[in-house]
């Protein structure tokens, strides 16, 4: 990819040099067990509206077995998602927008470039392009593998009109933990698929 056309040249980033990891990241983002798109951000810089990241993809991702069976292939709109969490804790961090917790508003100009499989990692780099305060954020956004463009649009986050509670903490979840999903627990006896409450 011609260098002019990077958000941010890979010069200027070490993917080794966590600025939050994953518990840092959970103090922004609501997301939570499998919908935690976002391992790692690596480059911030406020005055130009910019901000790094990536997403380690593993051999238990939630996806593996239905996209596709023996062809494991990273949903496009999980690229997409991974790049709108980055987006989230970029604006929640700095408190860019104002409000407690931050939605996806819409895509445009989205293009997939490339695959992306259990083993590699999801380099994300997101600009903000326009913010109005209380109300929304647009940023543009490119996604690398091994320094291959794979995905590039635009999104929108929105602040959505609810009071959330407080964040969970995943390391007291009990039941709804993924290595405890489909075993009894004293608030579900039989074992039950449930959904994480917030």
């Amino acid at each position: 990819m011609a260098g002019k056309d990077l958000i941010l040249d890979f010069s200027e980033y070490d993917v080794n040099n966590v600025l939050a990891d994953q518990q840092e990241i959970r103090r922004y983002n609501y997301q939570r067990f499998e919908m935690e798109q976002l391992t790692a951000v690596v480059y911030v810089n406020t005055d130009r509206g910019i901000c790094a990241g990536y997403k380690d993809l593993t051999n238990h991702e939630f996806w593996i077995r239905g996209h596709m069976p023996y062809v494991p292939i990273m949903p496009g709109i999980l690229m997409c998602e991974a790049a709108a969490q980055l987006s989230s804790y970029f604006a929640q961090k700095y408190d860019l927008l104002g409000c407690r917790i931050v939605g996806f508003g819409g895509l445009e100009e989205v293009r997939f470039r490339g695959t992306i499989i259990p083993g590699q990692r999801l380099v994300l780099v997101v600009q903000s392009l326009r913010v109005r305060r209380n109300a929304m954020i647009q940023c543009r956004f490119q996604g690398f593998v091994e320094q291959n463009l794979v995905v590039e649009g635009k999104l929108m986050g929105i602040c959505l009109p609810i009071d959330p509670p407080p964040m969970l903490d995943v390391s007291q979840a009990y039941s709804t933990t993924p290595a405890n999903v489909g075993k009894p627990s004293p608030s579900n006896p039989t074992g039950a698929s449930q959904s994480p409450t917030l």
